[in-house]
């Protein structure tokens, strides 16, 4: 089963990684304060769970349209460096997975309770971890506010609560109807994206989730100019384009947003070596 593989290579050791990360540089505390810090509410241990059994399913339906690649190295290291990531986001608690889609299309996603995916596409596009990084924050950043699931809602036109959540966490003939409801308006979200101020708070969080964690947080603005020089008529990110909004507006976004605030974090490490003897050229 996909999922099995997918949580088997997740579960994979982090703290002499962690150790290794331990020696990088100062975090931008000063930017968290302005960005992320009532990242998620009051969230139960129940809801939490609730949350997970929407997510793997998603994640599932994802992993049926794209495997995982097949490169135990560069899934071991995309892992680590999203655990590591994640345990500076304002829900490091989650049981965070991570994995690389054997898809040569550009795009990222992340599912409800803690599933990041990147493609190997976005991958071989990629200079250096800090980029890396970049990309993996931005999608924590979606997960920690719960955008995909605020997404649902508004399509479906339905309440998220602690009863639906239940309905669709316990899977009998009872509860079809709702499950393919949510999952409708998940595959839904999908394909039509996520709303544009979703993705700039995501950039906004996810810059600073990177910095947090040590690394040069202009890395995701690396990567939205690389896809802004590639273009619309790149068919590899046609659906990328399709779902965000145009990278030089998220460029113009962040800086409005951002300024100069992280400009002191810009000596943190890139990591370009690490990430090129890591994941090769996808």
């Amino acid at each position: 089963m996909k999922t099995l593989a997918f949580v088997a290579a997740s579960l994979l050791a982090l703290p002499a990684y962690a150790a290794d990360f331990g020696s990088l540089l100062n975090k931008a505390q000063e930017a968290v304060n302005t960005y992320g810090q009532d990242a998620a509410g009051v969230v139960t241990e129940k809801s939490v769970d609730e949350e997970r059994d929407i997510g793997r399913q998603w994640a599932e339906t994802l992993l049926g349209a794209a495997p995982l690649w097949n490169n135990d190295k560069a899934q071991r290291y995309v892992n680590e460096v999203g655990l590591w990531l994640a345990l500076h986001s304002e829900r490091p608690e989650l049981a965070w997975r991570f994995g690389v889609l054997d898809s040569p299309n550009v795009n990222a996603f992340a599912t409800p309770g803690g599933y990041v995916f990147v493609t190997r596409g976005l991958l071989a596009r990629m200079r250096s971890e800090a980029e890396l990084a970049g990309v993996l924050s931005h999608e924590i950043a979606h997960v920690v506010r719960k955008h995909h699931l605020a997404a649902v809602r508004k399509a479906q036109g339905m309440s998220l609560g602690g009863k639906l959540l239940k309905q669709f966490a316990i899977k009998d003939k009872g509860n079809e109807q709702v499950n393919e409801r949510l999952l409708g308006g998940l595959k839904e979200v999908m394909s039509r994206g996520l709303d544009k101020g979703d993705e700039y708070e995501a950039d906004r969080m996810g810059v600073v989730i990177a910095a947090r964690a040590g690394y040069d947080p202009y890395g995701l603005p690396g990567v939205l100019q690389t896809l802004q020089a590639l273009g619309a008529q790149d068919s590899t990110l046609a659906l990328m384009f399709a779902t965000h909004p145009a990278p030089e507006a998220r460029l113009e976004a962040l800086d409005k947003a951002m300024g100069s605030s992280l400009d002191a974090y810009a000596a943190q490490p890139q990591l370009q070596a690490r990430f090129q003897k890591s994941v090769g050229r996808p």
